[in-house]
C-alpha cells in the first residue's frame, strides 16, 4: 500500500511540477556588439511562462494555475512568452499567477507576451513572422506579440532605452535577428538596463542592529559561481520581519562587479519569479 501511495505522489508531482523546460537565457549586453544585427524588445516585469501545447508553466516547469477560459484560447503551438499586468505592476501579477484555484476575474487583465516559438525552424526573424500569423488567428485579446524593432547603432538603441525607462519599463532585450532556436543562455539574446539584475541564493539570515534589531539585517547569499556576499539593502519592512527563507532563490540589482567578483551597489529586487 505505501508503495501505491508513493507512486501515485511522484506521479502528481510529475504532472504539477514537471521538469524544468529548455528555454533562451539573456547574456548581458557586452559594449562590442553590432546591435544593427538584432531584433529589439522591452524587457517586461512579468513572470515567464512557457506553453507546449496544452500545458502552461513556468520557467521551473511547474504548472501554472490558469483560469481554463485563458488556456482554451491559446493555439496548440508552442509559445514562450512574458505573463505581464503592465509596467511596475510585479508584485500584482506575481500574487495572481500563483494563486490556485486561480482568479479568473484577475486574470482578464493578464496578457501572455510572445517573444518566442520553441523549435520553430528559421531565423528568430522568420519564427517573429510566423508569430504575426499564430497570435492573430488565435482571436484572443490577451495573447499578443511582444512588438519587435530594429536600431541602427547604439546612440538610437540608448534613447529607446532612455524612452522606456522614463515610461516605468526595466530595460530591453536584443534578439540577434539570423540566430536559430537555441535554449540555454546564449550569446544569441542580450538584455540591456540601466541597472544590472541577476540571481543567488540565501544561505543564511544576518540580524539587523540599530533600527532593524529583532528582525532581517542582511541576507548572505552565493551565486552560482560561488561567490558569497551579503545583501543588506532595497527589502520591505514585511520583508524584513518575514525575509526570503534560506534556500531561495532571489533577484537583486548592481552596478558592476568588483576586482573580485563581487557586486557594487547590490539591493535586494524580489524572491525569483516563480514557485
Amino acid at each position: 500500500m505505501r508503495r501505491l501511495v508513493a507512486l501515485f505522489a511522484a506521479l502528481v508531482s510529475l504532472s504539477v511540477f514537471g521538469k524544468p523546460p529548455p528555454i533562451l537565457l539573456a547574456h548581458v549586453l557586452p559594449a562590442d556588439v553590432d546591435v544593427s544585427a538584432y531584433l529589439v524588445s522591452e524587457k517586461y516585469d512579468g513572470v515567464r511562462a512557457i506553453w507546449d501545447g496544452t500545458t502552461l508553466r513556468f520557467r521551473s516547469g511547474r504548472v501554472i494555475a490558469a483560469p481554463p477560459a485563458f488556456l482554451e484560447k491559446l493555439p496548440t503551438t508552442p509559445l514562450d512568452g512574458e505573463l505581464w499586468l503592465g509596467r511596475r505592476t510585479f508584485d500584482t501579477l506575481s500574487g495572481i499567477v500563483r494563486s490556485d484555484p486561480p482568479d479568473a476575474a484577475a486574470w482578464a487583465n493578464i496578457r501572455y507576451m510572445i517573444f518566442e516559438l520553441p523549435d520553430a525552424p528559421g531565423t528568430f526573424a522568420r519564427r517573429v513572422a510566423k508569430m504575426h500569423e499564430i497570435v492573430p488567428s488565435a482571436q484572443f485579446s490577451q495573447l499578443q506579440i511582444a512588438p519587435q524593432f530594429r536600431v541602427k547603432d547604439r546612440a538610437e538603441l540608448n534613447r529607446r532605452l532612455n524612452a522606456i525607462v522614463r515610461a516605468g519599463g526595466e530595460g530591453l532585450m536584443l534578439h540577434r535577428a539570423d540566430a536559430p532556436y537555441v535554449t540555454g543562455r546564449s550569446d544569441a539574446l542580450y538584455k540591456l538596463k540601466p541597472l544590472l539584475d541577476t540571481e543567488a541564493e540565501v544561505i543564511a539570515h544576518q540580524p539587523g542592529k540599530g533600527k532593524h534589531t529583532g528582525r532581517l539585517g542582511a541576507l548572505v547569499v552565493r551565486t552560482p559561481s560561488g561567490v558569497v556576499f551579503k545583501l543588506g539593502t532595497g527589502f520591505s519592512d514585511a520583508q524584513r520581519v518575514a525575509p526570503p527563507p534560506v534556500g531561495a532563490t532571489v533577484t537583486y540589482t548592481y552596478r558592476e562587479l568588483s576586482a573580485s567578483g563581487k557586486p557594487r551597489f547590490a539591493s535586494f529586487l524580489r524572491v525569483r519569479n516563480e514557485p
